[in-house]
């Protein structure tokens, strides 16, 4: 069975600060657990994600609570290995075409941004692309890893819809990510459920239904 997110509307949201739009997000925004451990065997451990989502017609807020063991922030430029620390990852299908866009987001904020048809071939997103993007971190500094500890942060986007082919539409498919490669408890943990043998968070096929209210 499809997974199935209601996106609601609330108004004007690339005018509010984190805290405004933590608490706008918390009173009428759509949460959802990406809590869906695919390799139970290989990789059981499941940090405590959601993600709470709503659109203003022009932009998808999009902001990540997380809660979970260790904390890592080695990269230092976008675009890079951003899946290698403590990152978030929103992967979307473009409503009128074969290719998907992934953006990948670090807890202290750097963010890969890239679009194609398979996992292979991606170019990334130019500066500009990136810099239409605001994002929203409750962590400073890198680089840094810490082993252990329970650590709690929040990381989030506000992508414009236009850069996702999504100007008009009301549904979009659509998976969430919560990984981190060379994190001490290393882990790959999605919204929508993955059929597969080993981890790969780019296959459209088992992406899930966000509808835009």
């Amino acid at each position: 069975m499809t997974k199935t997110l209601e996106i609601p509307f609330i108004q004007s949201l690339e005018t509010l600060d984190l805290q405004a739009l933590d608490l706008a997000l918390e009173e009428h925004g759509a949460k959802a657990c990406i809590g869906c451990v695919n390799w139970p065997d290989a990789f059981p451990y499941r940090p405590d994600c959601n993600v709470t989502a709503a659109h203003d017609g022009k932009n998808l807020a999009l902001l990540f609570h997380v809660r979970g063991l260790d904390l890592r922030s080695m990269e230092l430029q976008d675009n890079g290995r951003m899946w290698e620390d403590s990152c978030v990852e929103f992967f979307v299908q473009d409503p009128s075409g074969d290719k998907y866009y992934n953006f990948e987001l670090t807890c202290t904020g750097r963010l890969l941004a890239s679009e194609g048809a398979t996992r292979h071939d991606r170019p990334r997103r130019d500066a500009s692309v990136l810099g239409r993007i605001r994002r929203y971190t409750t962590v400073d500094g890198a680089p840094f890893q810490i082993d252990g500890g329970i650590h709690s942060w929040t990381a989030g986007m506000l992508i414009p819809l236009d850069l996702i082919g999504a100007t008009d539409a009301k549904r979009l498919r659509a998976n969430f990510y919560k990984c981190g490669d060379k994190t001490a408890h290393m882990h790959f943990v999605s919204w929508a459920p993955i059929d597969l043998p080993k981890p790969d968070f780019h296959r459209p096929e088992f992406f899930g239904d966000l509808i835009l209210k």
